[in-house]
This record gives C-alpha cells, structure tokens and sequence, in this order.
C-alpha cells in the first residue's frame, strides 16, 4: 500500500507544478529550453511540462521605483535626493524586454539610465533650484530624457517625483536668507509703490480743490457778493437768538424791512 500512495503523491506535485497561474496585473511568457517565448499570456491559469518549461511573470501595473541618488549642481555640489520612479511596462513589449534585457530590467536598464538623465539635466540647475519651483522643471526634463531612451524599448515613464533634497552644511542657511531678503526688497517695493499712489490721489485732488476755487473766483461779481450778503443777514435777521452785527456801514442789508 505504501508505493501506491506514494505514487499518488507524485503524481499530485507534477500535476500541481505543471501549472501556471498569471495574476490580474501581470503578463506571463514561458521559457522553454531557455528560450522565451514570442508569445504573451493574459491572466489564468496555463499547463507547462515543469521539465522543460518555466513561467516568467511580469508586472504591467504602475511600478514605484524608490531610490536614493546623488545629484550633481551647476555650480559643482552634490545633493543628495529621495526619488520616486513612476514607470509600467507595455502588455505588447513583454516577450521582447525578457529576450533583449531580462527579468532584472529595473537594475539592468531603467536605474542607469535615470542616473546618466538626472546627473545630465541637474547639472544644468542650481542648488537653489531643487528648492524652488524649479524642481517640477528639473522633473519634468527627467522624464522626457528616460522616456527618449526606454519608450522604444518598452517602458513608459510615467513621472519623475523628486521627494526630498538635502543641500550640503551652509547652502540651506544661505538660500532661506537669500529668500527672506527678497521678500523683504518685495514687501519694500510694495510700501514704496502704496506711498507713490496715495500721493498722486492727494496731488490730484488738491488740483481738483485748486480748479474749483479758480472756477468760483472767476464767477463771483461785486453784485453777486453783494446779493449773498443781503440773503446772509435775512436768515441772521429770522433767529430768535440774540446778535449783534458789526458793519463798516457799507455793506449793504435791510435790517429793519418788514416781511
């Protein structure tokens, strides 16, 4: 009784190794004889001889490749920098990039190429502009370098995220000064400009005041004095409240008229 149970366990493990299941957001080749396959499998499930052939399984899914790189400045620093890697493969490519490349692509071939484009693009940057909104730039330039050299040979760079920057000793101190003191040369600005325009309105409006002083200078007439002055002491003349008017008798009013 023991050979047949044991028969029947080797029969279980071959048929089980005989299998091969490719998951949702991947795509399987096999390599049979060492050799890859030009075909690329969806996911399921797929039979294989386990003698000969084996199931290479690829990820088609966003990738985030993380790393830590040195980045070369402008003016010659070094900067250190956390960098995130969003990349996926084409369905279509699969076959071609384990025949050309291999299973290890990310250290083969995406990794040296993102060095040679980070240190090509930063060196043509400063310091200061990882910390400014020049980083989205310098991103943005990496990408389209990667994409030049690895869209044809089947990745898609889907972004570059440059998620920290450490400047040398000093550098940082120096750009937050830097910084702080063109804030203050723009809030300076600001006050200057806000004084210039409250004295244009004060200038204009005492031109304004200045024209219609002129205005009423050149209308009034000996007559029309005379008539304000005559209209100045009836209202005088209907108060109840005692007075006393002081003339130098030339003025003309009709004081003791009766209404």
């Amino acid at each position: 009784m023991k050979y047949p149970l044991f028969f029947v366990i080797i029969v279980f493990v071959l048929s089980i190794s005989a299998c091969a299941v490719v998951k949702q957001d991947m795509v399987g080749v096999k390599r049979k004889l060492g050799k890859v396959t030009s075909r690329s499998l969806d996911p399921g499930l797929y039979s294989l001889n386990p003698f000969t052939t084996t199931m290479l399984r690829v990820p088609v899914r966003t990738v985030n490749m993380e790393i830590r790189v040195n980045l070369p400045s402008k003016e010659g620093l070094t900067i250190a920098s956390d960098i995130s890697i969003l990349y996926r493969v084409k369905r279509q490519e699969v076959p071609e990039i384990l025949k050309n490349v291999g299973i290890e692509y990310e250290s083969t071939v995406i990794l040296p190429v993102f060095r040679s484009a980070s240190a090509d693009v930063c060196a043509r940057f400063y310091a200061k502009d990882m910390h400014s909104g020049e980083r989205a730039v310098i991103e943005q330039k990496i990408q389209e370098r990667m994409e030049e050299l690895l869209g044809d040979r089947g990745f898609i760079i889907e972004s570059v995220l440059m998620k920290s920057i450490e400047l040398p000793n000093g550098l940082s101190e120096a750009i937050e000064e830097k910084l702080s003191a063109e804030q203050d040369a723009m809030r300076m600005e600001f006050i200057l400009q806000r004084e210039k325009q409250e004295a244009e309105r004060k200038r204009i409006e005492a031109e304004g005041i200045r024209d219609a002083q002129k205005i009423i200078a050149d209308g009034l007439t000996q007559e029309i004095i005379q008539m304000k002055s005559i209209e100045a002491m009836r209202e005088l003349i209907k108060s109840n409240n005692a007075k006393v008017i002081i003339t130098d008798g030339k003025t003309p009013y009709l004081l003791n008229q009766q209404d």
